[in-house]
């Protein structure tokens, strides 16, 4: 696979897809721009060499349907921002009037095409749709590593229409982290899973069986792992379905000797709301009509200690409902000991990013993935699309 660096942009027209998929208020306002921050570094080579610069993202899920509260219009503003240019938004991403805009364009000159999924080939993987985004462009570069589990016209299908295709520095890093994580790591290598599911990551869970020195099991998923030693584990959210699974896993564990850690306490309520009634007690006496909602003190504690040799830790899922603070304490626990760390730390999107960063303590990561689900694909061995699409034009 080729990177950006490796093919010749001066004076090109190139069409940059990213993920500029950032939450945005009922007023207009972008809440998080950090995944438009991490394809600064891209553009900004782009225009270093004098490129003509095409921006592709989708935002949310309008079905091919034009929904005005998912226009990009907003992340051209603040786009212009960050690059300290003017980004001139086009308010479409395809036909006559957006190749005229294309073909005005100067070199280090920026656009950003509205919402590919307003068009609804583009999550169809079209090659009609496909075809009319390659005609903007004379490079292709893939940026965009949130969604490349997905087979979609402007990851996939379009590399079979574009001569030189490669991929951005945001997509290099994501690659080159999770190599360095579960490749070729330094050990001792500890994973940390939380979430609510088993069902979601059972594949991640297996896979990281094969990998792992140590393995944390934190989240409403390691109630059913409690629930497999036969606990009592009250009205906390448990995969009745999933038990069988959970005593597979920690049984493989045991024959590879992986050290298995789950919660030794947990913080419960009666209902999970911030003015509900709460207490700590040991994972063997979860009241029957109370649940789970975080990890306890002494798990805290148990948790940091056994990251306490690691070299290499790779997180993904938080500790608890963290969104409501009486059942955050657990995760942000988590976070400091983990960003406090000597080790490699790379933690997986979603929650566990968002928790990050209400911690204040991104800047202590070494790398914290765009990707939710295309970081847990990557854990479970997975092939990405549209990596391997990269993969064939090189």
């Amino acid at each position: 696979m080729k990177y950006i660096n490796e093919v010749d942009l001066r004076g090109k027209r190139v069409l940059i897809r990213v993920d500029f998929n950032v939450p945005i208020d009922e007023y207009g306002n972008i809440t998080d721009d950090t995944r438009i921050r991490a394809h600064i570094p891209t553009i900004n080579y782009a225009l270093d060499e004098n490129a003509k610069v095409i921006l592709a993202s989708h935002m949310g899920r309008p079905k091919g349907q034009r929904v005005e509260g998912l226009s990009l219009k907003p992340v051209a503003k603040r786009l212009s921002r960050f690059l300290k240019k003017d980004v001139k938004f086009l308010t479409d991403c395809v036909g006559d009037e957006v190749e005229k805009e294309i073909a005005n364009m100067n070199e280090g000159d920026v656009v950003l095409l509205e919402n590919l999924r307003f068009h609804i080939g583009e999550e169809k993987n079209d090659r009609d749709f496909a075809q009319k985004l390659a005609r903007l462009c004379d490079v292709y570069i893939d940026d965009a590593f949130a969604v490349a589990h997905r087979k979609a016209a402007s990851n996939v299908a379009i590399t079979e229409f574009v001569k030189v295709c490669a991929a951005g520095f945001l997509m290099r890093n994501e690659i080159e982290y999770f190599k360095k994580a579960m490749e070729n790591p330094i050990r001792p290598l500890v994973a940390i899973v939380g979430g609510a599911k088993i069902s979601d990551k059972i594949g991640v869970l297996e896979k990281l069986i094969e990998k792992v020195d140590k393995l944390l099991i934190g989240g409403a998923m390691a109630f059913t792992f409690l629930k497999a030693m036969n606990l009592n584990v009250g009205k906390s959210l448990c995969e009745e379905n999933m038990v069988d699974v959970a005593k597979n896993i920690m049984l493989k564990a045991k024959e590879k000797d992986i050290k298995f850690y789950l919660p030794v306490d947990v913080v419960v309520a009666e209902r999970p709301a911030v003015d509900a009634e709460i207490k700590t007690c040991p994972v063997q006496e979860i009241p029957k009509d109370w649940m789970g909602l975080d990890i306890g003190p002494a798990t805290t504690m148990l948790f940091s200690e056994a990251l306490q040799n690691a070299k290499t830790i790779v997180w993904n899922g938080p500790m608890g409902m963290f969104e409501l603070d009486p059942f955050s304490r657990g995760t942000f626990a988590m976070v400091m000991h983990v960003a406090n760390s000597h080790a490699l730390t790379i933690v997986g999107g979603g929650d566990t990013d968002v928790a990050v960063h209400k911690a204040g303590e991104s800047h202590k990561i070494s790398y914290i993935s765009t990707g939710g689900g295309a970081f847990l694909e990557l854990l479970e061995g997975k092939k990405l699309p549209a990596i391997e699409a990269l993969e064939r034009c090189a």
